[in-house]
């Protein structure tokens, strides 16, 4: 990749969804339910494939509609391997994103680690999320991850409230 900046920066999140711990883990793992809350407001998972088990591979396509207007249509790819699997209370995977098109300078490395734990108000989530390496002209995607994370837990919230 051609110009990666390598200076690491860390993003935690944390959420309590009312709901079990095992559906919750079917939210991150089943395809059909990921592309129902991942991403941005605005945008939709033409693709998605999650194959949990460490080795295993996860990617997951978001791309711009129209209401995002100039964007509309723009695709962003996300591809990494599962470095941890631990059923219904873990899942680590190590990641690279990028514009479609644009990879060699809009690539965003990212380590990327998932907890559930189960309680009696429902299941706590805790991501956190390491930027390893931002190419040349991502660094404001990489700057605006921390609200797209934000935004992605709120609509997982919605979809666990709807289910």
């Amino acid at each position: 990749m051609l110009g990666l900046s390598r200076k690491p920066k860390q993003l935690t999140f944390e959420r309590t969804y009312p709901a079990p711990v095992e559906t919750v883990w079917r939210a991150w793992t089943d395809p059909d339910l990921l592309r129902r809350w991942w991403g941005p407001e605005k945008t939709t998972v033409p693709e998605c494939e999650v194959d949990a088990r460490v080795g295993g591979t996860i990617r997951i396509v978001t791309e711009a509609t129209e209401a995002m207007g100039k964007y509309a249509g723009t695709r962003w790819p996300m591809e990494g391997e599962f470095t941890e699997v631990e059923p219904t209370a873990r899942l680590a995977y190590d990641a690279r994103s990028w514009t479609e098109g644009e990879e060699a300078t809009t690539t965003i490395e990212h380590a990327n680690d998932v907890t559930l734990r189960a309680t009696d108000d429902g299941t706590v989530v805790t991501l956190a999320v390491t930027i390893t390496a931002v190419g040349s002209k991502a660094k404001l995607a990489a700057f605006g991850m921390k609200w797209g994370y934000k935004a992605q837990l709120d609509k997982l919230g919605d979809l666990l409230k709807a289910d």
